[in-house]
């Protein structure tokens, strides 16, 4: 392939978030600041917070994008253009905006940096992309309900960079259009207070023990990303900035390894189906293409009834790695025991498999098992670990049925 290598776009919630996806490949990542952005509930950055994530991530040759995508009324303008500048000063790349005004304003004063429209604005055609272009707009999110020939049309007759989303919680109604928050709850969806109404689970007048549910499988476009390289686009986009430190380490290390193995040749049929259920453990939902092949129908939506469970996979974060005593020191998330097979995944991309041969408390005392999530441990291995790795068990696709089942938690589930 003789073009750029594509974009790996991750999210973060914070600023340790921010650090683990970039350090696990992401080539960009995409902020909110704490207004403006359509994660309230986030813990986001403070001013002073996103002039260190810039910082960090510049020293790495990677970009910082700042989401100033709700959509204003009146009263949330107050501020807005102060807090554009400081961002500017803070070292920002690009701003991803949805309301009109914010295009114009950011491209009079600050040249400097890239707007990319949100999904919050729902482009779904080429018009309004040639319109957004003429407006000085470097980048657009298409709405997450296009197919693969509707995407490529965009990009064919427009030249604008393009960026989808490949992975995550997808909303039920149109991107960027909900009203149900809203209406129930009185939480605006659309200036970053949404409840989530649709993944509520609610009664059946008559029926009383029936619950009635409309909620979205999560996207899943593992096997699909060499067809995104190929019509053109730009930027592959992870959603989830209140997701935990675990998924987005194993969610952005997979696709880092999918683009990287897809450049060089080397992803095969066997490497794709792996890696396809590395991802389908991380999270508690089925996952779906939804709109990129074909329209989405019932087949891509819990209606009435779901389940979802967690498993217990991720068990230690990686502190350190002594290499006298060739023990790694992790702190525990999940119970694990002596001759538990395990993988430890790195932010380099490699991988290694063993059984653990024994489990020890800070002091070298021998223990029987690890009860105690975040207790520190450690446990000897003969290869150097590299800070900041995460272990996880290891299991083999078939050692599980086609929905994933998993057994009860011995302790208390810990994902961060």
């Amino acid at each position: 392939m003789n073009r750029d290598k594509i974009e790996l776009l991750a999210p973060a919630g914070d600023l340790e978030r921010l650090k683990i996806t970039l350090q696990y490949g992401a080539d960009a990542v995409y902020i909110g600041g704490q207004a403006y952005s359509l994660r309230a509930n986030a813990t986001n950055f403070s001013m002073e917070e996103i002039a260190s994530a810039c910082q960090f991530a510049h020293a790495l040759k990677k970009k910082v994008y700042l989401a100033v995508n709700i959509v204003f009324h009146n009263e949330d303008i107050e501020g807005i253009y102060d807090y554009l500048e400081q961002a500017v000063k803070a070292g920002i790349d690009a701003f991803i905006v949805s309301d009109p005004f914010i295009i114009s304003y950011i491209c009079e004063h600050f040249k400097e940096v890239e707007i990319h429209v949100s999904t919050q604005n729902s482009t779904t055609n080429y018009e309004s992309v040639l319109f957004l272009k003429e407006q000085g707009v470097k980048r657009v999110v298409l709405a997450r309900e296009l197919s693969k020939q509707e995407i490529k049309e965009i990009i064919d007759k427009t030249n604008v960079d393009i960026e989808v989303f490949i992975h995550g919680a997808m909303c039920t109604c149109m991107s960027g259009r909900c009203t149900l928050s809203n209406y129930l709850t009185g939480r605006d969806a659309n200036r970053g207070g949404c409840s989530q109404v649709c993944r509520f689970a609610f009664d059946f007048e008559d029926e009383p023990t029936t619950k009635f549910t409309m909620a979205t499988k999560d996207l899943n476009m593992a096997h699909y990303i060499k067809d995104l390289i190929e019509i053109g686009v730009k930027s592959l986009k992870v959603e989830g900035r209140m997701r935990s430190h675990y998924y987005l380490a194993t969610v952005i290390g997979t696709y880092r390894k999918i683009i990287d193995e897809i450049y060089e040749g080397t992803l095969t049929e066997d490497k794709i189906k792996e890696y396809d259920f590395i991802l389908g453990r991380v999270a508690n939902r089925e996952t779906s293409t939804h709109y990129f092949l074909k329209e989405a129908d019932e087949t891509d939506q819990y209606y009435t009834g779901r389940q979802e469970l967690s498993n217990q996979d991720y068990l230690g974060y990686v502190l350190d790695y002594d290499a006298i005593k060739k023990e790694v020191i992790l702190s525990e998330r999940n119970y694990f025991e002596p001759a538990t097979k395990v993988e430890i995944f790195m932010p380099s991309g490699k991988t290694i498999t063993f059984t653990v041969e024994k489990i020890m408390d800070e002091e070298g005392n021998l223990l029987d098992a690890a009860r105690h999530p975040e207790q520190v441990l450690r446990i000897p291995v003969f290869e150097t670990i590299e800070k900041g790795s995460m272990m996880r068990l290891k299991i083999e696709r078939n050692e599980v049925d086609e929905n994933r089942q998993i057994e009860p938690s011995k302790n208390e589930f810990i994902t961060k």
